[in-house]
């Protein structure tokens, strides 16, 4: 980076123009510092960002191995990234477990785009919410195929027993990219319902994720 003009580097960049001026591999240059043997700090950073697919991929699990694959990343560069992606991760989660869900419909939205797009594998995830909608936990209860999960009623139901909860928000992802519900996405929505009104725990929502994309069906006066 020393053979850029001073006033296109990252960190004078920030400095003199703050922190959206920066695209995003010169934002993580900036937690990298320095690269590799023929490899520039910004062209690291660059096949940081392309192996993770974006900042919202540093996000999942899956992103430790994939930057344990990245050659000259050594453990203590992975540590740093995890660790600003878990401080990111519950930043976003915090507010959630502060007050109720329906206070910030978008932030649910985000909150489980983040955890749930880019995925090849189609995931059932639940959030288990106490008696206010804030958030208790959010799990990934099911992991199916690229077409379909199985998704067992009676697991949600324990879970939520053994959680305390009172309502629950539910989530699966499209790998296909199409948020679009199908009918077997409100056959099973209806299931879950029902299953858990007999312990009284409430379904307030079933969020589908599809790429850079959600779906309520709440929303769609499908619950």
């Amino acid at each position: 980076m020393k053979d850029l003009p001073a006033d296109q580097r990252p960190r004078e960049k920030l400095l003199g123009r703050g922190p959206a001026a920066l695209a995003d591999a010169e934002l993580l240059a900036l937690l990298l510092r320095t690269g590799t043997a023929g490899t520039g700090v910004l062209d690291l950073a660059q096949q940081v960002i392309d192996r993770c697919g974006g900042f919202a991929g540093l996000l999942q699990p899956e992103s430790r191995a994939a930057l344990a694959a990245i050659k000259g990343l050594g453990p203590a560069k992975q540590a740093e990234l995890l660790a600003v992606a878990e401080i990111a991760r519950r930043a976003i989660e915090q507010p959630l477990r502060q007050r109720d869900v329906f206070d910030s419909p978008k932030l649910v939205k985000h909150y489980l785009t983040l955890q749930l797009d880019g995925h090849s594998q189609e995931l059932f995830g639940v959030m288990f919410l106490d008696g206010q909608h804030r958030l208790i936990q959010y799990e990934v209860m099911f992991t199916g195929t690229l077409t379909q999960t199985s998704v067992y009623p009676r697991e949600v139901v324990r879970r939520a027993l053994l959680l305390n909860a009172a309502a629950v928000v539910l989530a699966h992802n499209h790998p296909s990219g199409v948020a679009e519900p199908s009918r077997a996405d409100e056959y099973l929505t209806q299931s879950l319902a029902s299953a858990l009104k007999l312990v009284d725990v409430r379904v307030l929502d079933h969020i589908v994720v599809g790429r850079g994309q959600t779906v309520s069906l709440a929303e769609r006066g499908l619950l």
